[in-house]
């Protein structure tokens, strides 16, 4: 069963990241992202399709597009542990649904980051090898 994902949780995740929080209604949500000052985010409860209470982010502002793709990095950073769902029905383009993420959602996101990191984790593996021969002497034999 998943787990239910408060708003004040995801809240404290985004104001720590140094977004900026606009506390608006509802209503002023819905009406989209254009007609604020400052970019930043607001959040409200809404249950998802398994109808487990999740959280819907929305950015504002002039630069809302910046701002909900530093939400999206934010919120799918190990150590806040959720997901960010963007295409879901009844959302604006300027909102994502964010539920913590499963086990096996964190296990594909940790072997995808290790795949990525590969080819730098071999050279540097590459040059610490070569650093050792050059230290014991053996420099030209490399």
């Amino acid at each position: 069963m998943p787990r239910v994902t408060r708003s004040d949780s995801i809240r404290r995740h985004l104001v720590e990241g140094g977004l900026v929080n606009l506390w608006l209604g509802e209503a002023t949500q819905k009406a989209g992202p254009d007609g604020h000052d400052v970019d930043g985010f607001s959040t409200r409860a809404e249950y998802d399709e398994t109808r487990t209470l999740a959280v819907v982010v929305g950015a504002y502002g002039p630069n809302w597009i910046r701002t909900l793709a530093e939400v999206r990095g934010r919120l799918e950073q190990p150590f806040v542990r959720c997901t960010v769902i963007a295409d879901v029905p009844g959302l604006g383009d300027h909102e994502v649904l964010v539920r913590w993420a499963t086990s096996a959602e964190l296990q594909e996101r940790k072997r995808a980051a290790a795949e990525r990191q590969a080819p730098l984790v071999a050279q540097l593996r590459a040059q610490e090898r070569r650093q050792e021969l050059e230290d014991a002497g053996q420099g030209g034999l490399f």
